[in-house]
C-alpha cells in the first residue's frame, strides 16, 4: 500500500561521531535514498553510546515517525551497544541467533569465533535480518526500527535489501533556477508571498560562494507536479521583473 506521507527519522549513534574523530558520511546519503523512494526524513540525532541516551531517543522517535533508522554501535566491541538498546526500548528479551552465528562460519573459522564477536549475533527477540553481503553480519528489523552498521558501504548494502520491504509514499519532486547573479534581498519578500500563495510546495534559497562571486539557487519541492510547475512559473516570472533588462 502506498500512502502520500510516510516520514522517518535517523538516530546516530557513536562517541565517535560526538567527538568529531569520525566524520559521518551516511546522514546525506541516507536522506537522498529515502526521498528518491518515497519517505521523507523529518529528524536527525546523534547520542553517544550510553544506554540511557539511546533508548530515549529511541522511544520518542518511534513513537513519531513511521520509520526510525539508526547507525553505528553494531560491532563486537564492550561499547557496540545498539541491539542491547532496541531490545530494552522495545521491552523484548535479546538472544544469540544461531542464523547470525552461521553466517559468520562463513567467513571465520570456529577457533576464531570467539566471545567478541559472538556479540554481533544478539539481536533483540522477534527481530528480522537486514542482509548484509558484505561481512555477512546482518543489521535487523523490528517493528518499526531499522538497526544499520556505521561503516557506509555496508550501511549503504543494508539499505538497499530493506527498501523494498518499507511502505512508501508519494515521491518528492524537485527543480531549481538559478537567480542570475541577482542578491536575495531584493527577492526576498517576494518569494516568501510565493511561498504563502503556493502552500503545497516548499520554497528555499540557498546563498553560494564561487568563482569570486555570490550566486542563489531557489529551490522549490512538492509532491504534486502541477503545484510544482505553478511555483516554478512564478519564481521564474519574480526574477524576470529583476533581472538586467528586465521589465
Amino acid at each position: 500500500m502506498t500512502e502520500t506521507n510516510i516520514h522517518a527519522a535517523l538516530l546516530v549513534i557513536g562517541d565517535e561521531i560526538l567527538s568529531g574523530r569520525t566524520k559521518d558520511k551516511n546522514i546525506g546519503y541516507i536522506a537522498e535514498f529515502l526521498t528518491n523512494i518515497g519517505i521523507d526524513m523529518k529528524e536527525v540525532r546523534v547520542v553517544p553510546d550510553e544506554m540511557d541516551d539511546i533508548v530515549d531517543a529511541l522511544n520518542a522517535l518511534r513513537k513519531r515517525y513511521a520509520y526510525v533508522f539508526t547507525t553505528g554501535g553494531i560491532g563486537p566491541t564492550h561499547d557496540d551497544i545498539t541491539a542491547d538498546a532496541v531490545a530494552r526500548a522495545l521491552g523484548v528479551e535479546l538472544y544469540e541467533d544461531q542464523r547470525i552465528i552461521d553466517l559468520m562460519l562463513q567467513r571465520l573459522k570456529p577457533e576464531d569465533l570467539n566471545e567478541s564477536r559472538r556479540r554481533m549475533a544478539r539481536i533483540p527477540r522477534g527481530a528480522e535480518h537486514v542482509a548484509n553481503p558484505i561481512s555477512k553480519v546482518p543489521g535487523f528489523k523490528i517493528e518499526n526500527v531499522i538497526v544499520m552498521a556505521g561503516v557506509p558501504s555496508i550501511m549503504q548494502a543494508m539499505l538497499d535489501d530493506v527498501a523494498p520491504k518499507l511502505t512508501t509514499g508519494a515521491r518528492m519532486l524537485m527543480e531549481t533556477i538559478e537567480a542570475a547573479g541577482i542578491p536575495e534581498g531584493p527577492y526576498a519578500a517576494a518569494l516568501g508571498d510565493i511561498a504563502k500563495a503556493h502552500p503545497r510546495t516548499i520554497i528555499g534559497s540557498y546563498p553560494q560562494f564561487g568563482e569570486g562571486r555570490f550566486r542563489n539557487q531557489i529551490v522549490v519541492r512538492s509532491k504534486d507536479g502541477a503545484a510544482l510547475q505553478a511555483a516554478v512559473e512564478a519564481i521564474g516570472e519574480m526574477l524576470k521583473g529583476m533581472a538586467p533588462g528586465g521589465r
